[in-house]
């Protein structure tokens, strides 16, 4: 059992009709039949979303997201229509909200890996493959991979895991020209993250994506390149061998799988809210990657 400790109300606007409530964001659709999307502050940690938020944690999602939309505009389009907060909506949807064209979702994680770790090096251990991908004698957790690799995962419901799928799964579920489309956008748009982020002494481990069609266009929709969907190591700190540091959840992970939190993670309770001291250093994490990655402080 997981899912949301509490899962909350969502605020009800005049003009929006609300769709889905995710782990962070909420979904809602306008007058004009667009997609509206509003990140929260909502931390989720081992398929639960926890009852303890982290303050401008969904304004540095939708901000670091804008700005890598404009780093990959020439590689794929997106989905983003404008930033305008909707008449009635609450002040504080401001720097969170994000107006999208409403696209036929291609129901597949595309996921990237320049680098071993996670459910990847689970599977590699188990059988020298990553979705079916036959990988080198010899790697270790954050060992960089000979050459960056697609490897899709099933998208789950909130509380559930995505399940890695190989390609092979993915073009009978979609079709071989679809799969080899999300592919090619997958790996290109990784390379762009991965470059931009060596410049700037990170290393993009891996990362998720989401696509949808226009028409015939493919589209990268929801977020893009964030702590939330990506894997961030600081590249002067990488050692191979071991779990690396990281610019994301791991301060929440590590409270909640130590003595001081409790929490049994195999039990079917709920976990405890956060303590202050785990909270500021997530933000803190989150506004770190948000600064070295744009250049900019984040105020």
């Amino acid at each position: 059992m997981s899912g949301f400790v509490e899962k909350p109300e969502p605020i009800q606007v005049p003009g929006l009709v609300h769709l889905h409530t995710g782990k962070v964001r909420e979904l809602y659709q306008n007058e004009a039949g667009d997609l509206v999307m509003v990140a929260s502050d909502r931390m989720s940690a081992y398929d639960w979303v926890l009852p303890t938020e982290i303050p401008d944690k969904g304004r540095i999602l939708t901000q670091l997201s804008l700005w890598w939309f404009d780093q990959l505009a020439d590689l794929v389009p997106n989905h983003v229509l404008s930033t305008e907060v909707p008449a009635g909506a609450p002040a504080d949807w401001a720097g969170r909200t994000l107006v999208c064209k409403s696209l036929q979702m291609v129901p597949v994680e595309a996921v990237a890996r320049g680098y071993l770790t996670g459910s990847g090096l689970v599977e590699y251990n188990d059988s020298r493959t990553v979705c079916g991908l036959a990988l080198p004698e010899g790697l270790v957790d954050g060992s960089e991979l000979p050459a960056p690799i697609f490897t899709p995962a099933t998208k789950a419901a909130v509380g559930e895991h995505d399940e890695n799928v190989s390609y092979e799964e993915v073009a009978r579920q979609v079709g071989a020209d679809t799969a080899a489309r999300l592919r090619q956008a997958t790996l290109a748009v990784y390379a762009r993250g991965r470059d931009i982020a060596r410049e700037r002494g990170i290393i993009l481990a891996d990362t998720k994506f989401e696509f949808g069609f226009e028409g015939e266009t493919l589209v990268i929709a929801d977020e893009v390149l964030t702590p939330d969907s990506s894997r961030f190591w600081p590249a002067d700190q990488w050692q191979p061998g071991r779990a690396q540091p990281s610019y994301d959840k791991q301060f929440v992970r590590d409270w909640l799988t130590s003595p001081a939190s409790g929490w049994d993670r195999k039990s079917e309770q709920p976990p405890p809210p956060l303590p202050q001291e785990v909270v500021d250093a997530t933000r803190a994490k989150y506004v770190e990657a948000y600064e070295r990655l744009t250049g900019t402080s984040w105020s």
